[in-house]
């Protein structure tokens, strides 16, 4: 059985949650939360919040029928959001742009076979 849970409109770089991402992708979810949380990574603790939010499905899902034990992440994937423009003022009268960007997570958790 999978569960799913999804991370909306992170005010995060995609960049940045990808590279973390990337440490929990395929790993059982207890091995993945310790990894999160000794990660010194400000996208470490949204990832780890999501992964929990994933587990919590998957027993309401199932309505306590799955072992919390044998999920693992099958994948996490981290997707662009919109982009929140702004604007700097600078030197003799110009402006620059400053792009504030925001990412979609997605991930799914299954169980793994024995």
């Amino acid at each position: 059985m999978e569960s799913t849970a999804h991370l909306r409109y992170v005010r995060m770089s995609p960049r940045k949650l990808s590279t973390v991402a990337a440490l929990v992708r395929g790993k059982p979810v207890e091995a993945a939360l310790n990894i999160l949380k000794f990660t010194p990574r400000a996208a470490a603790a949204p990832l780890g919040k999501l992964i929990k939010s994933a587990v919590a499905n998957a027993t309401d899902k199932s309505k306590g029928q799955v072992d919390v034990d044998t999920l693992y992440v099958k994948t996490i994937s981290v997707d662009q959001a919109p982009t929140q423009r702004r604007y700097m003022p600078r030197a003799m009268g110009r402006a620059t742009r400053i792009n504030k960007k925001s990412a979609h997570v997605h991930v799914v958790l299954a169980e793994a076979k024995k």
